[in-house]
């Protein structure tokens, strides 16, 4: 069939211009974030996003071309966030991101926020993305999933925060050290240490009085304590003045 046949034919018509109709309506697309702008300008918290579906191009001759679609400028990255809380995560080049393309123009509501008239009358454009970062292919996809937790992770699994309903636990696992920054922390039930602790600036009980440390309640010691190099346990003896002698260990 040829053009001229396509437009003589009503249904082969309008079948063409609704696709054509549809190659300009843009809902979603996979992206792969180019560089990201998180500092404090009026375009923060946006992305560079080159979408990864190439685009067709058809020359005069019949023939086409597939090209990479235009960059995607200052797309607004999208972070879990609700109640004065946000969760954020260092978005890098090289993430792979889905962009979502708004049914109208966001300008007004991007720069001003609250309920805005459109800026211009355009609708599925591709000026009106957001990225959402964390969906990616079978080349960038993790490991390791839990089936049974809610994980904070790393991608490679060896740094994480696990919370398992199940078992009412949550597990901490950090090669590099786990630090907290806070005047006091409280821990209402009982506390295991399996490895070395160290005192950097003594213990502080109630009322310390100016004390180091001061420790309420009973010691259940089981090795040997020293005490500026002198060692103190039930083996440990006196010397008594006068007599020169040492006393008997302890009862």
């Amino acid at each position: 069939m040829d053009s001229r046949e396509q437009w003589d034919d009503p249904e082969e018509a309008l079948r063409v211009a609704m696709e054509g109709m549809r190659s300009g309506l843009w809902t979603a697309e996979p992206g792969i974030i180019e560089s990201v702008n998180f500092g404090s300008g009026s375009k923060d918290v946006t992305a560079v996003v080159q979408l990864a579906i190439k685009g067709v191009v058809h020359a005069r001759d019949g023939s086409a071309q597939f090209v990479n679609k235009p960059l995607l400028v200052d797309v607004p990255v999208f972070f879990p966030r609700g109640g004065g809380c946000t969760l954020t995560f260092p978005v890098a080049a090289g993430d792979e991101c889905l962009v979502v393309f708004s049914a109208r123009c966001i300008d007004g509501w991007w720069q001003s926020g609250g309920v805005q008239a459109p800026m211009e009358p355009r609708m599925h454009d591709l000026s009106d993305g957001f990225a959402f970062v964390g969906f990616f292919s079978q080349v960038t996809k993790i490991g390791g999933i839990s089936t049974a937790s809610v994980q904070l992770r790393s991608n490679d699994g060896s740094t994480y925060v696990d919370l398992n309903p199940s078992a009412q636990k949550v597990t901490i696992v950090a090669p590099g050290g786990f630090e907290v920054d806070a005047p006091l922390s409280t821990f209402s039930g009982a506390v295991t240490i399996a490895g070395l602790l160290t005192f950097m600036n003594g213990i502080i009980g109630r009322a310390a009085s100016g004390a180091a440390a001061t420790i309420y309640g009973a010691i259940n010691l089981i090795g040997q304590f020293v005490v500026n190099g002198k060692r103190v346990d039930d083996t440990h003896t006196h010397h008594e003045n006068g007599s020169g002698q040492n006393t008997n260990p302890p009862n």
